[in-house]
């Protein structure tokens, strides 16, 4: 990737934070705010950018007014509408809350339900999981052949999660095996989209798909 295309990930970093911190009052808006940048460099302009921002910021909003503890080891990752949903809880009652109350905001178009009903591995598997992002990214951003800034990245109990979009099924190949090669990782899932691939505003079916 070109050093001006690397540049573009912090031109709209200002803009973003101030249009978030209107949609939520959490603490969750700097850091989402902070994603804006890479955010609106990808597929679907600032405009794509500012509606998957402001989808999280209100999905967060509500899991908040309902029980934040019970969303504390959750992650919203939203990509064109498409929201992935991340983490661990420890009812199943609330893995099914927190999907329907992610389908309740404006703009959503699929729910990918990834949410574990699991112990938690506490702060050093928080620790574990970090790092493994952290090499990942680290890696892809340094892979001339990856376009890194397309594709977001959750790493839960050792299970890396892919979402965003590819250029090529090689290029989606090339990262799925970087992940593979990262110690401690036990499985890497795909929610990648080839690039220009639209995104429909139903469901798919087979069991990672929620419907509202």
């Amino acid at each position: 990737m070109s050093t001006k295309n690397k540049n573009r990930i912090f031109i709209f970093i200002p803009a973003a934070l101030l249009i978030l911190s209107g949609c939520t009052p959490i603490g969750m808006a700097t850091g989402a705010g902070a994603a804006a940048g890479v955010a609106a460099a990808r597929e679907g302009g600032v405009s794509g950018a500012v509606s998957d921002i402001r989808i999280k910021a209100l999905i967060s909003d509500k899991w908040f007014k309902y029980d934040l503890k019970t969303f504390a080891e959750l992650n919203i990752t939203v990509d064109q509408g498409r929201v992935l949903l991340t983490g661990v809880v420890q009812n199943p009652e609330d893995r099914v809350e927190a999907v329907r109350l992610a389908w309740q905001v404006e703009g959503v178009k699929q729910v990918i339900n990834e949410i574990r009903v699991a112990a938690g591995d506490g702060l050093p598997g928080y620790v574990r999981d970090k790092w493994i992002t952290t090499r990942l990214r680290t890696a892809m951003t340094f892979d001339a052949d990856v376009q890194s800034i397309n594709y977001s990245i959750e790493t839960v109990q050792g299970i890396v999660y892919l979402m965003g979009n590819a250029e090529s099924n090689a290029e989606l190949d090339r990262v799925m095996n970087i992940a593979r090669t990262i110690p401690h990782v036990k499985q890497v899932i795909s929610y990648v989209k080839q690039t220009g691939e639209p995104v429909a505003n139903s469901p798919q079916q087979g069991g990672a798909w929620l419907q509202p």
